[in-house]
């Protein structure tokens, strides 16, 4: 929500007014050099909206404070230029509105438009999140990153690296939707100040990695040629993709890191399909390659990709983890339920990658269990379940 500066106004005036934590005023604003304010400047307040309104036979200003229960210099800052002692019946002015509930629906088929549409509402509402792109798809999609956050420990959170696996998407935003709830409106996530986790913590959120795959599975094959008969022809003239779990090219993005990458490709397809095959190199395909460059750039201190199904947490990797991944790990495991496994005899994914080339924590959540893809049905429950592993990704 914008507002426009007055004389004598500041950041913590409306930090104040708005109740909300000056902080995330500030980095709302990143344009700002400091707190000083021009008069006439737009500042952003996230977790506001406003709402039109129209004037009413006996209305007043007080009058419309008083029955929105909000302060009357609030209205006054949204409605510039407004003399509201000269208000007409039936004009129209702005009331500022805290938004309360989500924005993300989950409990959806969740593709990759849906993603984007959601991602454009949480950024208009919570001007505080960064949205960067990390690269693109084989097809050009965009893949975004969102941060959250301005504290040293940067934590990295991912979903969707399997196309069929697209339910960890709208469970990932869903957290982020809360997260950024709790933040504006001061309600504790099971206990916890979240204010502080955004004080400690750089959040770095890709919520579907396989951005092709996803809108594959649940949108069948594109239109346009040559991709349209090509993964036809991959997935052997079946229409139905729910199996499908590589990219639009048929390749398996969490095949394609360089950790044993040739151990694990012997004993996989050697052609492009559905699922397993990890192609001709590591980090041949631009998605994978894209998270490779962004945990390049970046510093994360962990990482969690979380996958679907069966209700594991994945620590190790070759005995190169620390020592207290353990730890962490049985922590996921008291707030989830989930089962912590140190090792498989599996290859060549980001964690693996993340844990060898960094010798940090990294983690591969696998949420709910069933058959892949997991039913919508189950969105509630994994939520529930995934919860308590991304607070404690942030507090541990």
């Amino acid at each position: 929500m914008d507002i426009v500066v007055r004389p004598g106004d500041s950041l913590m005036s409306y930090s104040q007014l708005f109740t909300i934590h000056h902080q995330l005023i500030k980095d709302s604003n990143q344009e700002l050099q400091s707190d000083r304010l021009t008069v006439g400047q737009k500042i952003q307040i996230p977790g506001f909206v406003t709402q039109n309104y129209r004037i009413k036979v006996g209305d007043s200003l007080s009058h419309i404070s008083q029955n929105h229960k909000i302060p009357i210099d609030t209205i006054l800052l949204v409605n510039p230029g407004v003399f509201f002692d000269q208000l007409e019946i039936g004009q129209m002015i702005n009331i500022p509105t805290r938004v309360t509930s989500r924005i993300v629906q989950g409990n959806r088929l969740y593709d990759y438009d849906q993603m984007q549409t959601d991602i454009r509402q949480l950024q208009t509402v919570y001007p505080f999140l960064c949205v960067p792109s990390i690269g693109r798809s084989v097809l050009g999609k965009e893949i975004p990153e969102i941060t959250i956050g301005n504290g040293e420990r940067q934590v990295h959170y991912n979903g969707s690296f399997h196309a069929n696996e697209w339910i960890t998407t709208p469970v990932i935003m869903t957290f982020l939707n809360d997260y950024a709830l709790s933040l504006t409106n001061q309600i504790p996530i099971r206990g916890l100040s979240v204010y502080r986790l955004y004080q400690e913590n750089f959040l770095s959120i890709v919520p579907m990695v396989n951005v092709d795959g996803v809108n594959l599975v649940l949108n069948g094959p594109p239109d346009n040629e040559p991709w349209r008969s090509e993964v036809i022809a991959l997935n052997n003239g079946n229409r139905d993709f729910s199996g499908w779990k590589a990219n639009i090219r048929g390749v398996d993005l969490n095949d394609q890191f360089p950790a044993k990458w040739e151990e694990e490709r012997a004993n996989n397809p050697k052609t492009a399909g559905p699922r397993d095959y990890g192609g001709e190199n590591p980090l041949s395909e631009p998605e994978a390659f894209a998270m490779a460059e962004l945990t390049r750039k970046r510093n994360f201190s962990r990482v969690l990709a979380f996958h679907t199904q069966g209700k594991v947490i994945y620590w190790g990797f070759e005995n190169l983890e620390p020592t207290e991944s353990e730890i962490l790990a049985r922590e996921f495991s008291r707030v989830s339920g989930y089962e912590p496994i140190q090792k498989i005899e599996s290859y060549a994914g980001y964690k693996d990658w993340f844990i060898q080339d960094w010798r940090r924590y990294g983690f591969t959540i696998e949420l709910g269990s069933g058959t892949n893809p997991l039913p919508i049905t189950q969105y509630e429950k994994i939520y529930q379940e995934a919860l308590g592993i991304f607070l404690a990704g942030l507090y541990m």
